[in-house]
């Protein structure tokens, strides 16, 4: 036996196996199995949003303490410093719960698609705020930014897929339109939303936070 028919029958029949399974074609799994998992991926996202915005409450919280302290101290200078610190926690808090509720509305409209299968028509838009989203975090929590990137890759690879099944198309200005929609609608609730996580401060730390802001 040559030693080149010895190291053939050496090589494993698994990696021969795979190599002919790899140029072989696979099935997609079905649009309905794919939708639910990108529900997952994304309530996946929308909790890791929850947990880092509870930290900035706490946080937000102890500033504000330090903030009156040093307000009932007469120490302005130090008030100061905390209350544009606050003020930039809620800064990022405020496009935190943007995202939140942007990916609500996604969500839900991603369960209409799946039970009504208004595919196209529903799934191009979606991918759009999602995109955007994944944009205003990419500087506050960027390891969900950059899972809302693939997830949007994702959306749009399906709805070019069944696109080209259907023969229809989106117009690109109804398609964003549409993602515009989505995102004001977000926007509209942001306040309140804020209001309900970050409580309103008391007049002397406003005008701390207000006379630092115009140094």
């Amino acid at each position: 036996m040559t030693k080149l028919t010895k190291n053939w029958e050496k090589e494993p029949q698994e990696s021969i196996i795979k190599r002919i399974s790899e140029k072989i074609p696979h099935k997609k799994e079905p649009l309905k199995e794919r939708i639910d998992y990108v529900l997952w991926r994304l309530k996946v996202q929308h909790e890791k949003l929850e947990q880092t915005l509870t930290r900035m409450q706490n946080h937000d919280k102890e500033l504000f303490e330090k903030c009156v302290k040093a307000e009932l101290s007469r120490d302005h200078a130090r008030a100061a410093i905390y209350a544009n610190e606050c003020a930039e926690v809620r800064k990022m808090a405020k496009i935190i719960v943007l995202s939140q509720l942007a990916l609500e509305k996604v969500m839900l409209r991603l369960e209409t698609v799946k039970e009504f299968g208004e595919t196209l028509k529903e799934i191009a838009p979606v991918s759009g705020v999602i995109h955007n989203i994944k944009g205003k975090l990419s500087g506050i929590i960027p390891e969900v930014s950059y899972e809302l990137g693939a997830i949007s890759e994702m959306l749009n690879g399906m709805a070019v897929e069944v696109g080209e099944a259907s023969g229809a198309s989106i117009p690109f200005e109804a398609e964003n339109e549409e993602s515009k929609r989505i995102l004001e609608e977000a926007s509209a609730i942001v306040e309140q939303k804020m209001k309900e996580r970050f409580p309103e401060t008391p007049s002397a730390y406003k005008e701390s936070s207000t006379s630092n802001l115009r140094i």
